[in-house]
């Protein structure tokens, strides 16, 4: 009997594993395809650096942030490649933090991105993720092992919508892609926040963002972003945090990060994460 069980077992974990490789090999090919995609759709960035002469009509906040993150004629961003590491909760009405890890790939202009993360459900068992916008279009894909998928919204207008609020908001990363030269039109709302409108194509959102003393960003808020619940977008109050702030590449950034939605009963986080590693394409 217990020859039987150990057999099983061993089958068992044989089956697992080539799973688990024959998912990891599918979800690779989609990451490639979906990241040549965007490389294909870059346009030239221009301006090719920052000039801080053109900021002078901007609300005083944002007058602030770029000042203060940013260096006079330093290049601009083309791309951005990040790592991060952190905890996402799987719970839609309590807490059930699983630790993640993922690599992100951005492009400035045309604004996209392609995250691909990896969420650890039991040892050995992981549920792929992709968030992602791409030439106007956004997508939500889960996978159990890379091979069974749980969740695919792709095609409709608030996917796209959320996925270029998603860009919008983590700027925060990749500050120059903020500047009103890449696209970005800044609305005054009161000494310490603005509101930021990015369009793209037929796709457009808007920010409020909120900064503290030093200039740097501390929230972005949407009253109405799409959330998944029970196979339906509904639309909801979301925030983004940011802080750590620390130099790379001759920026501020935040390092660390929260998400969360602002539901009735109170804030609900679910991600909370933290830079790992940032590699920088600046125009050449």
């Amino acid at each position: 009997m217990k020859l039987r069980l150990s057999t099983a077992s061993l089958i068992f974990a044989g089956i697992a594993v080539a799973a688990a490789g024959m998912g990891k090999m599918k979800w690779s090919a989609e990451t490639r395809a979906l990241r040549t995609r965007l490389d294909a759709a870059r346009r030239p960035v221009k301006p090719e650096t920052v000039d801080f002469n053109t900021l002078m009509a901007l609300p005083s906040p944002v007058q602030r942030f770029f000042r203060t993150v940013l260096k006079d004629h330093q290049p601009v961003l083309a791309g951005v490649r990040v790592k991060h590491h952190g905890m996402f909760n799987m719970s839609k009405s309590g807490d059930k933090w699983h630790a993640f890890t993922s690599d992100q790939m951005v492009v400035t202009q045309r604004p996209g991105f392609d995250w691909d993360a990896r969420i650890g459900i039991l040892p050995g068992l992981n549920v792929h993720v992709r968030d992602a916008y791409a030439t106007g279009e956004g997508i939500l894909h889960a996978a159990l092992l890379g091979l069974f998928t749980v969740a695919h919204l792709h095609g409709s207008r608030d996917v796209a919508e959320g996925e270029i609020m998603r860009f919008l908001a983590e700027a925060a990363w990749y500050p120059t892609a903020l500047l009103p030269s890449q696209g970005i039109r800044w609305d005054a709302v009161d000494a310490s926040s603005a509101k930021a409108t990015l369009e793209d194509g037929n796709v457009k959102q808007t920010l409020l963002f909120t900064f503290t003393e030093a200039g740097l960003i501390d929230s972005v808020r949407a009253e109405a972003r799409g959330r998944t619940v029970d196979g339906r977008v509904v639309p909801t109050p979301w925030q983004g945090r940011f802080w750590n702030y620390a130099q790379r590449a001759g920026m501020s950034i935040p390092l660390d990060g929260e998400v969360m939605w602002m539901l009735p009963e109170g804030p609900k986080p679910y991600w909370r994460g933290r830079i790992a590693e940032i590699a920088y394409e600046f125009v050449q």
